[in-house]
C-alpha cells in the first residue's frame, strides 16, 4: 500500500491525540488501543480519506464504521456472529453484520439467517431486517471489513481492517469467557484459528448466502438453540432473538 506514514514510531501524547478521536466504548478503546494507534490504522484512515477524496460513495457512513462496538461495548459481549464486507448497496450497510435499515429490504442472506432461526427456535419471521435487537443484548455483529465502496464488493479487503477485525477477535478471546463465537463461511472460519476452544464455543457453517446455503451446510445447523444453551450452562442470560415488529 502506498502513502506510508512518516512516523511509524508514536509518542504517549501522540497515541493519546488518536485515540481522543476514535468514537466507541471505553473498554474497547483502551483494549484496542495498541491496534487503533498502529501503522496498519494510519495506513487504512489514508486509505479512505483517499477514497473519499476521488469521490467515491463508501458504504456504511462514516458515523457507522464502528456501529457494532457503539452497541455492543466489551463487557456486554456474549456472542459473536462474524460476516465479510459491509452491504454494497445504497442504503443498506449500518455497521452491523448482516443488518439492514427497517425501511430496507432484507437481501438473500439475512433471509436464510432469519429462516434458519424460525426453524431452529420457532421464532416468528420479522418485516423487517433491523438486527439491532440483538446487538443490544450483547450479540457483535462483526463483519471482517468494515467499509466498501458502492456496486464494488470486497473493494476494500486487504487495506487493512482484517488485520483490526482479527486485534477485535483476539481481545475477545483474551479478555471474556464462554463467548459463543458464529463463523459462516470460508473466511470466517479461518478467522477463528486461534480462540481458546477451552475458553469459548465456536459454531461453524457455509455461508448463508443463497450459493452458499442451496449447497448444504447451513440450513439445519441449529446456532441460535445451541448458543442459547451453551450461554444458560454457563449461566449467563439467553438471547432473545426474536425480532420485535
Amino acid at each position: 500500500m502506498t502513502n506510508q506514514p512518516v512516523n511509524s514510531v508514536k509518542t504517549t501524547e501522540q497515541k493519546q491525540a488518536i485515540l481522543a478521536q476514535v468514537k466507541m466504548p471505553e473498554d474497547w478503546k483502551q483494549a484496542l488501543a495498541d491496534e487503533l494507534t498502529s501503522t496498519n490504522m494510519d495506513n487504512l484512515r489514508q486509505f479512505l480519506k483517499q477514497q473519499y477524496q476521488l469521490g467515491k460513495t463508501i458504504y456504511p457512513p462514516a458515523s457507522q464504521m464502528f456501529h457494532a462496538f457503539d452497541l455492543t461495548p466489551l463487557s456486554n459481549v456474549k456472542v459473536v456472529i462474524l460476516g465479510q464486507d459491509p452491504y454494497h448497496g445504497a442504503g443498506q450497510a449500518m455497521g452491523l453484520a448482516f443488518s439492514v435499515p427497517k425501511i430496507i429490504p432484507k437481501p438473500p442472506s439475512l433471509n436464510n439467517v432469519l429462516k434458519e432461526m424460525a426453524d431452529d427456535i420457532g421464532t416468528t419471521p420479522s418485516r423487517h431486517g433491523d438486527l439491532t435487537h440483538w446487538a443490544q443484548q450483547g450479540v457483535l455483529l462483526l463483519n471482517t471489513s468494515l467499509s466498501v465502496e458502492a456496486g464494488q464488493a470486497g473493494s476494500h479487503q486487504g487495506q487493512g481492517w482484517e488485520r483490526f477485525t482479527d486485534a477485535v477477535i483476539d481481545v475477545v478471546n483474551e479478555h471474556l469467557e464462554h463467548v459463543v463465537f458464529i463463523l459462516w463461511g470460508s473466511k470466517a472460519k479461518q478467522k477463528g484459528k486461534y480462540i481458546d476452544t477451552n475458553k469459548h464455543l465456536i459454531l461453524t457453517a457455509t455461508h448463508p448466502s443463497p450459493l452458499g446455503a442451496n449447497r448444504g451446510g447451513f440450513f439445519g445447523t441449529r446456532p441460535f438453540s445451541k448458543t442459547n444453551d451453551y450461554l444458560v450452562q454457563h449461566g449467563k442470560t439467553p438471547i432473545d432473538w426474536q425480532l420485535p415488529q
